[in-house]
């Protein structure tokens, strides 16, 4: 792929500056316009060092309005930063809708560099190809552009550069050690490029192969093909959309789906009698691990989902009752805010990871997408139903950076449900639990329960299984969930001793 570049191409003074002005012009353009439709771009800058990847970033930008893009520059990530599965921190710095990602460097960093190094190790390294490919997936699906360019120099320009920049007193800062491991290991730096390139070129974000021994012809063509990657996007939106109604609800399962709600046991309950004895005992039991959690570096997410009044608070109330509170952490999920909904809807969960040693509690989540924005509309069809493949995605790299992920449904009967929803109406202290959107909830319980069933049927994996757990006893459902989770702790501790 790369020896097929022709690097001799060149481009002369008068027609660079005629093309660059004109493409400079155009891209500011554009970046009005972006704005105008809230279309994110994201712009990857990749190559060997001293290909003029900081040249033309400067370029770019000094064309454009500094409020509507972000500079990126990527370095070897910190301490810190390894304790989160690779892609976290770049989650982090995607851009909202409507503004620009320049990315110095990027997510390919750890097919690159971090393999020259040994940092990456052969087998890590296809499980992350895999993890950019779905990763960029997801965000052109959200309506994100992409535009990747890889700066190819022969090693005699790469060699001659290093040099140049060497012997300038304001330029020789700028050469790391690492840029010359880049030429003393050439071939088989070259060679982690071209898998990289077989790898993670597809259709929905190709890269661009760019010959970069003439800076000049270098810039011409990267501009040129960043104008048209932002137009193509643009003019996506004017496509004419096929008009069809959405299908009508789904009150009830296909009689090939499974219900996994119907098998449950509702009458499971615990005497209270013996509660305070196993619930205790369990907590004490959590404490402890907690202790190998932290020493061990184990990033621990247990996930809550349920029924209105199911009783996720009561059970993430006792869970963390013994817990050292430096070292976990409750999110508690509702409606997107008008800032997260500039982004993709899995970037404010992705945001609230807990770090290895940490255990983080979700109080709802992901699932939102399948049940909740799915039976009110606030998701289209579309939206929702590739929902599962990115959240399978989303939690198989969990499972690759060695997370231990234990997601529960609270199942109550609606009898259940009632005589709480009319119990809280009577408890001047629990009446502010009760709101109109919970019995608007309660008329849609067959769109639900069919939604949850699906959703158990199609997101429930070996890295990442469900538990459904009954909760018409609150008792019974406290203790099975911390139970669960030492279980759970336990065996990825015992694969790691």
């Amino acid at each position: 792929m790369l020896d097929t570049l022709d690097l001799d191409l060149r481009l002369s003074k008068d027609d660079y500056q005629g093309q660059i002005e004109d493409l400079m012009r155009q891209l500011r353009s554009l970046q009005q316009t972006c704005w105008e439709e809230q279309v994110p771009v994201i712009v990857v800058l990749e190559g060997w060092a001293a290909a003029g990847k900081g040249t033309l970033l400067k370029k770019i930008t000094n064309y454009m309005d500094p409020r509507g893009f972000r500079v990126n520059p990527t370095f070897t990530a910190t301490e810190q930063e390894r304790l989160y599965p690779f892609l976290w921190r770049f989650w982090g710095k995607i851009p909202p809708k409507g503004s620009l990602g320049f990315f110095y460097h990027s997510w390919y960093t750890n097919c690159l560099e971090e393999r020259l190094f040994n940092r990456v190790t052969p087998s890590q390294a296809p499980l992350q190809m895999r993890d950019i490919n779905a990763f960029e997936h997801q965000l052109v699906d959200d309506g994100v552009a992409i535009a990747k360019f890889w700066i190819h120099l022969s090693r005699k320009e790469l060699k001659k550069r290093l040099k140049r920049y060497e012997a300038d007193e304001l330029e020789s800062w700028r050469v790391r050690p690492e840029d010359w491991q880049q030429e003393k290991h050439y071939d088989e730096y070259c060679a982690l490029a071209e898998e990289m390139l077989t790898y993670t070129s597809t259709g929905n974000a190709p890269w661009v192969l760019v010959e970069g021994n003439c800076e000049r012809w270098a810039r011409v063509k990267v501009l040129s093909q960043l104008v048209a990657v932002i137009v193509q996007a643009l003019d996506n939106l004017k496509l004419p959309r096929a008009e069809h109604l959405p299908p009508p609800p789904q009150t009830e399962l296909l009689p090939t789906e499974p219900n996994f709600l119907a098998k449950v046991d509702l009458t499971r309950h615990l005497k209270a009698e013996d509660y305070s004895g196993q619930l205790r005992e369990a907590q004490v039991e959590l404490r402890r691990l907690q202790v190998q959690i932290y020493q061990h570096k184990i990033p621990v997410v247990a996930l809550f989902e349920g029924w209105d009044a199911a009783g996720k608070g009561g059970v993430i109330k006792r869970l963390t009752d013994t817990l050292d509170p430096r070292s976990y952490q409750v999110n508690a999920f509702s409606a997107p805010s008008k800032e997260e909904a500039r982004y993709h809807y899995l970037w404010r969960f992705w945001r609230k990871l807990p770090a290895g040693g940490g255990i983080g509690i979700f109080d709802r989540s992901w699932y939102g997408r399948v049940m909740v924005e799915r039976i009110e509309g606030f998701a289209s069809e579309l939206e929702w139903r590739r929902a599962y493949r990115e959240i399978n995605e989303f939690e198989a790299q969990l499972a690759t950076g060695r997370y231990v992920v234990v997601k529960f449904f609270l199942h109550i009967s609606p009898e259940e449900q009632l005589r709480r929803f009319q119990e809280r109406e009577k408890n001047t202290f629990k009446q502010y639990k009760l709101t109109n959107e919970d019995w608007r909830n309660r008329e849609k319980w067959p769109l639900y329960d069919v939604a949850i069933n699906q959703m158990i049927a199609r997101t429930s994996t070996p890295a990442a299984p469900w538990t459904v757990v009954p909760a018409n006893d609150k008792y019974y459902a406290r203790v099975q969930v911390i139970q669960t989770i030492i279980d759970a702790v336990k065996a990825e501790l015992k694969r790691r001793v």
